[in-house]
């Protein structure tokens, strides 16, 4: 069961994040290039405009964030401070940035996109904490949810135009050995972001499915819970003691039902709560 956190606020909630150090959850509407911020219980939202487009955070082990941009990374010293955009990392202004998360080295990945969603247009990039980007995959689609492993050897990875949900041998930022890990059913939505709880079991956010699934590190489908949207972008657990999971929306294609709830924050508070959050390092 899973419960709204107050009004619809964003036209496309993506990119979930527990930010302990202020005890606040972040995220963006990406779109509109703005961060967001909230008590863990509910409460006043906060909104820091960053860009064109804002597509995902991290806290900084420093202070500050670190945010993926529409063609690049940027950095900002505190919270609500101006960003300082990073070298762009490509010209085509048909492409931007969509998903990521960090490693345990405090690595920060994020993946891009096509605007029209056109078949291998995006890639996965690597921001390093001394500043350095990397090319980690190319000939993505729509590059989405991604996390790893406490012990940095595993990373899971969804390519939403594949229907899957991957695993990838991790190695001092490298990823090999990508295999299947689990299929959603076309008709069952497809997978977008995740997280991993306690067990390393994966939640995964459905578009067009309408709820969030649990799988097992061996890909079994363990739980399906409903949410009132029918594109849920991305999850991922906060609170000081880590047990809710928190599950961004859009308002992409609403109905004039589904209006009352695309766009809004919701919670659900499984049976086993979540890890502590990796931040950039850099």
């Amino acid at each position: 069961m899973v419960e709204q956190l107050g009004a619809p606020v964003a036209g496309h909630g993506e990119g979930p994040c527990w930010d302990p150090a202020a005890g606040l959850v972040r995220w963006v509407d990406l779109e509109r290039g703005d961060l967001l911020a909230t008590p863990p219980g509910g409460g006043p939202v906060t909104r820091h405009h960053v860009g064109t487009v804002t597509a995902a955070l991290r806290p900084r082990a420093a202070g500050g964030l670190v945010v993926a941009v529409e063609r690049g990374f940027a950095l900002l010293d505190a919270p609500d401070a101006q960003p300082r955009p990073l070298p762009e990392l490509w010209t085509d202004p048909t492409v931007r940035m969509n998903d990521g998360g960090c490693d345990p080295a405090g690595r920060f990945y994020c993946g891009s996109m096509g605007y029209d969603s056109r078949p291998g247009a995006g890639a996965l990039h690597r921001l390093d904490p001394d500043g350095s980007t990397h090319t980690v995959l190319t000939g993505v689609t729509i590059s989405n949810g991604l996390a790893f492993t406490p012990d940095g050897a595993t990373a899971y990875y969804v390519d939403t135009a594949t229907g899957r949900i991957d695993a990838f041998d991790a190695h001092d930022g490298a990823l090999s050995h990508r295999r299947p890990l689990a299929t959603v059913p076309p008709g069952d939505g497809a997978p977008d972001g995740l997280t991993l709880d306690a067990q390393g079991h994966l939640w995964v956010a459905l578009w067009g499915g309408g709820a969030i699934r649990r799988y097992s590190p061996a890909g079994e489908l363990e739980e399906h819970v409903a949410v009132p949207v029918r594109h849920v972008t991305a999850c991922t657990f906060g609170g000081a003691d880590l047990a809710t999971l928190y599950i961004t929306t859009s308002t992409v294609d609403a109905t004039d039902d589904e209006h009352r709830y695309a766009g809004a924050l919701f919670t659900h508070r499984p049976a086993v709560g979540g890890l502590p959050p990796l931040p950039y390092a850099g």
